[in-house]
């Protein structure tokens, strides 16, 4: 069981998407970068660089954020903001203040941690990355230089699950499945997300799908505490 307080933990999920909305709209050295890193991709298989370009939002270098999601506890009740928009740096400078701010310890000394589901491997490094393209000071929080493996405060629940298996991969659906805590997939799936952006001008969609990733994480995180899974009616939105 983790024993540490809920009120110090702030459960965040990004969505991200191509950096274009088109292979054929890269300029022609973006292009050439993306046909190098298309060719470990395919599996030996036959597909263009531009057909697997739908996959470049997955990585920082050729992707960007279009939506963060927070959200804690405060007076009993999970608080869930959207940071959302078309400018990258204008919403990553936004989140980093928050960062800075919630990176601070409390008056009783207690460090603030970040969870997010699969984090280590995606959300976090993916924030620091494109923060950093953004010309963006590293919030501590993200910033691991010089920073010994106790002192980096982010909670992973795919790491929890993980029970120490370093080959295990399980999804946010799947773990929300078999603890039975309801789908964040209802609408769209983290696959959907490029499409909905690039062809649907869908960001509001993505924004609600945000959040219901971010309640899921929330809820999974407090069956591994002992806890039971925030209740919808003392969840406010922001």
């Amino acid at each position: 069981m983790i024993n540490l307080s809920i009120e110090n933990i702030l459960f965040l999920d990004i969505e991200t998407v191509p950096e274009q909305a088109s292979f054929d709209s890269l300029d022609e050295r973006m292009q050439h970068l993306w046909t190098h890193k298309a060719s470990f991709l395919d599996g030996g298989g036959e597909k263009t660089a531009a057909e697997l370009y739908h996959r470049a939002g997955i990585y920082a270098e050729f992707g960007k954020v279009i939506c963060i999601c927070a959200g804690h506890f405060a007076q009993g009740r999970l608080r869930v903001k959207a940071y959302a928009g078309l400018d990258e740096h204008r919403l990553l400078a936004e989140f980093a203040d928050v960062l800075h701010a919630w990176g601070r310890p409390d008056r009783h000394s207690r460090e603030h941690y970040l969870c997010a589901h699969n984090g280590k491997e995606f959300d976090f490094p993916y924030l620091a990355r494109r923060m950093t393209v953004q010309g963006i000071s590293l919030p501590s929080l993200l910033a691991h230089h010089g920073k010994k493996p106790w002192e980096v405060t982010h909670l992973d629940t795919m790491e929890l699950w993980k029970f120490g298996d370093r080959k295990n991969f399980t999804s946010l659906d799947l773990l929300t499945a078999i603890l039975g805590i309801p789908s964040p997939k209802a609408d769209i799936s983290g696959a959907d997300v490029g499409r909905v952006f690039w062809e649907e001008n869908g960001l509001d969609r993505i924004v609600e799908y945000c959040r219901q990733d971010v309640i899921a994480v929330t809820r999974i995180f407090q069956r591994f505490s002992g806890g039971f899974p925030v209740p919808q009616e003392v969840i406010d939105f922001f």
